[in-house]
């Protein structure tokens, strides 16, 4: 999909995202993060019923008693996109590519997030930070973000999404909720999106492509490495071969999930044969999200 056709589907936005911004800051969804939504504001003693986990263990042992944090809700809400832009989000075995549908995903959260008043900032990044825009508010920023991710060219070399995720953490200075979009084909990330998620509140979003699920009975099939240029051909109408194939998506599927479950992040995924904006819409908006599970700290 070229600039004009990923312009013209990003014009067609405006409606869905007052419905997907009453979502994203819905109370479904922000029941989802602990603290999400609220900050701390003070302390008072601990009483029976209290959830352990607002305990202030540094009050606590300077007092020699139980304090728990008692919270405010915070007014406003900053949310910061983290898209890759490496040549392997640039493949796909449709009319789209994942970093088409990656970055009408991230125009989607944006322009709900400024439709809902909030600060909007994004990062792009491949083999380095290519981009940092720090949050502001507006449709021209918006704009501004989604006017020079349309611009940006593949580059081969690979994606180092770990120093990506890393300088975020040094930059952000208030909790935020991160939306990563990437097809995660990086290595040494998992660390870094631990420590970024001790500090705010952050979403894998995963693109995928139907042929990383299912190749069975597309014949001979030739597929070129976007980071390295080797183009190769592959069965895919050998059952073996395509047996293989599956399982090892799958498996690197499971691993991240268990990443994601482990760090404390949210996550979803979204085919480049999705429409993006239903897909959203449903999981802000449903209580079902895989919940994250990993400790957080204050």
């Amino acid at each position: 999909m070229d600039r004009t056709e990923l312009l013209h589907k990003i014009s067609t936005f405006p409606l869905i995202p007052v419905v997907l911004a009453e979502q994203l800051l819905s109370g479904d969804f922000r029941s989802i993060f602990k603290g999400q939504g609220i900050e701390a504001d003070e302390v008072r003693h601990y009483e029976p019923g209290d959830d352990v986990r607002t305990i202030d263990w540094n009050v606590s042992a300077r007092f020699g008693t139980p304090y728990v944090k008692l919270y405010r809700e915070e007014r406003e809400m900053t949310v910061f996109l983290v898209l890759d832009c490496s040549a392997s989000m640039y493949c796909g075995s449709s009319q789209m590519s994942r970093y088409d549908q990656g970055l009408l995903s991230a125009s989607l959260i944006a322009l709900s997030a400024e439709q809902a008043g909030q600060s909007v900032g994004a990062l792009f990044f491949d083999r380095a930070i290519t981009q940092v825009f720090p949050p502001r508010k507006g449709r021209a920023h918006i704009m501004a973000m989604i006017s020079r991710a349309l611009s940006i060219k593949p580059k081969a070399g690979g994606s180092d999404l770990g120093a990506a995720l890393a300088g975020l953490g040094r930059f952000l200075k208030q909790r935020t909720l991160v939306v990563v979009i990437s097809d995660f084909l990086s290595v040494h990330w998992e660390q870094e999106l631990g420590n970024l998620c001790r500090k705010h509140d952050v979403i894998a979003l995963m693109i995928e492509d139907p042929l990383d699920r299912d190749m069975a009975g597309m014949g001979l099939i030739s597929l070129e490495d976007p980071e390295t240029g080797l183009a190769y051909q592959v069965p895919g109408s050998f059952p073996g071969f395509c047996s293989a194939w599956s399982a090892w998506h799958e498996q690197r599927r499971s691993a991240w999930q268990k990443i994601c479950r482990g760090c404390g992040a949210a996550f979803m995924y979204i085919s480049t044969e999705d429409d993006a904006s239903a897909k959203l819409i449903r999981f802000f908006g449903n209580r079902g999200i895989p919940r994250p599970r990993g400790p957080r700290k204050s």
